[in-house]
């Protein structure tokens, strides 16, 4: 596998570096930097309220250590 950089601008990609490939590859293409067009979900401290968190883990019987490795048995 190869990793290489290069940028992405009006449907091309330019490599930073050339490459000498002479046969057809797969590529996987990672895009960096979020488009200003695309909302970014944030967190905030809201998200990691400890009421909200014995909330949802009110059903819970024993510890959540416990809940999860149990759950992730039913699924094998």
């Amino acid at each position: 596998m190869v990793q290489l950089s290069g940028t992405y601008n009006n449907g091309s990609i330019t490599l930073d570096e050339p490459i000498n490939i002479n046969k057809a590859v797969k590529v996987l293409v990672t895009f960096m930097d979020i488009d200003d067009n695309v909302k970014e979900k944030r967190l905030t401290l809201n998200d990691f309220s400890f009421a909200k968190s014995r909330e949802l883990l009110k059903d819970v019987k024993g510890n959540l250590s416990d809940a999860v490795i149990e759950e992730r048995r039913s699924y094998l």
